[in-house]
């Protein structure tokens, strides 16, 4: 069984509702990382010396060296930076990363964060590379950041965010349980849910986009205007979908050491300035909308076609080509993922299997089908699916007359073609479908034979329509 792990469905093309306190159109989430202290550095016992986001261009780490500039350039950000930042957001509900061990070499920082009633979120113990760590020690790693977390800082952290992660991290806050949210994704502009081994984690998605670490990035941000103009760009967009009833989130990382810089700090007192400009507007920290989005869409059970064992899957969705599981069973050996978990995803894999399919084994799904209130209907031995998508049209309660012009037609359409008439019913009436009758049954044999093929595929979209979103 292939199973593909990632999610490029998503909530998929009608977002749930946001539903934001007092109506809000928007919520603008401000991250501060604060990582000065805790960055890649000999003295931290690290093998070499911290490479990224600064600076200095095109950094490189140096191995069993100290690297004074790096080290100065972190240290301006927890001397200065940090309370440049503090002055001018302290009135805002402020969402921090903090590295463990930066934390602890911080304890005024960290005074002044809680004296500001800031969420405090976990950024990992230090703020090093896990994409080479074994599952067992990153797992050590959370469990000790989680304990200096929670001496330095008073209180456990509710939230969580790697940053520079591994492909487990997520899964091992989830093991972890004691988070209301992990933020290491970058996938959505809402909050969704994973699953683990039967234990549902909340997912409030950062960026990289609106983000201050394009400063240190090659084709980032070259000055304040470029910055303030892709928040102020980015906030237009998400404000315009709320107001047209789509919230969202707008996420903003900050680092003590880009932004807090005097020549950078003032981009963001004018986006700010403009955003306040603006009617339903809720600035919010993670941790408020990780408890806001769990109170208005708690996790709920979902049925999950992909995760059901081979005889379970064919066993429910082997009727939905008529009489025809080897479509089922088939569809159930592709490489399938959480996008074939709702019914546009498990119909198209669905139909890629019967499109595939040899014209003889084609053929046969169209024999499989009755006749249009034939004899089968009125001996009431259509399948279930086939009796109420007749009943929808009301073939199930024609009149003698009308009785005797379908079974005409239907022999006259197998004769001429060799297979029933297939329609969807559910997308006619009465009416227009015996004007396709007389249409079609002027067609080609294989004009006809494509468009029979064509209204099986919806007459199994429609099925898969009824059993899943």
């Amino acid at each position: 069984m292939m199973r593909y792990t990632r999610d490029l469905r998503g909530h998929g093309p009608t977002p749930p509702s946001a539903n934001w306190p007092d109506g809000a159109k928007i919520a603008v989430q401000i991250v501060v990382n604060y990582e000065e202290g805790g960055e890649n550095c000999v003295l931290h016992g690290d093998a070499a010396s911290e490479a990224f986001l600064s600076e200095i261009v095109g950094a490189a780490a140096w191995p069993d060296q100290r690297h004074w500039n790096m080290e100065s350039i972190y240290e301006y950000g927890a001397r200065a930076g940090f309370w440049r930042l503090h002055r001018l957001l302290k009135d805002l509900p402020i969402t921090v990363y903090g590295v463990a061990t930066a934390l602890a070499r911080s304890p005024e920082q960290v005074a002044a964060m809680k004296d500001a009633g800031w969420e405090i979120a976990s950024h990992g113990l230090k703020w090093i590379e896990y994409k080479d760590y074994a599952p067992e020690d990153e797992r050590a790693d959370m469990d000790a950041a989680v304990k200096l977390h929670t001496e330095v800082v008073g209180e456990a952290p509710r939230g969580w965010y790697t940053g520079r992660c591994s492909e487990n991290t997520v899964r091992l806050v989830t093991e972890h349980g004691g988070f209301d949210y992990v933020a290491d994704s970058y996938a959505d502009d809402l909050p969704y849910y994973v699953r683990y081994d039967g234990r549902d984690q909340l997912v409030v998605p950062y960026t990289l986009d609106c983000n201050d670490m394009r400063f240190a990035t090659p084709q980032g941000f070259n000055s304040g205007d470029q910055f303030e103009a892709y928040l102020r760009d980015s906030f237009d967009a998400l404000y315009e979908e709320g107001s047209d009833g789509t919230p969202k989130i707008l996420s903003i990382g900050l680092h003590c050491r880009l932004i807090g810089r005097p020549g950078r700090v003032q981009a963001l007192k004018r986006f700010l300035a403009y955003v306040n400009g603006h009617e339903g507007v809720w600035f919010a920290t993670r941790e408020q909308i990780a408890q806001h989005w769990m109170a208005e869409h708690p996790p709920t059970p979902v049925t999950r076609p992909t995760m059901m064992d081979k005889a379970t899957f064919i066993n429910t969705y082997g009727s939905i080509f008529e009489h025809s599981p080897w479509v089922a069973e088939r569809a159930w050996e592709l490489e399938l993922g959480p996008a074939h978990d709702s019914a546009e995803g498990l119909w198209n894999a669905m139909a890629r299997v019967f499109r595939a399919a040899s014209p003889t084994e084609r053929l046969e799904v169209l024999d499989a089908h009755p006749d249009l209130a034939g004899k089968l209907a009125a001996a009431k031995r259509l399948t279930a699916e086939s009796t109420t998508e007749q009943a929808s049209a009301g073939l199930d309660s024609l009149t003698d007359e009308e009785r005797r012009a379908f079974t005409d037609l239907n022999e006259e359409y197998v004769a001429k073609h060799g297979f029933p008439f297939i329609i969807a019913v559910r997308d006619n009436s009465k009416a227009s479908i015996l004007a396709a009758f007389h249409s079609r049954i002027n067609n080609d044999s294989e004009t006809e034979f494509a468009e029979a093929c064509r209204q099986v595929e919806r007459i199994a979209q429609l099925r898969l329509q009824e059993l899943l979103p």
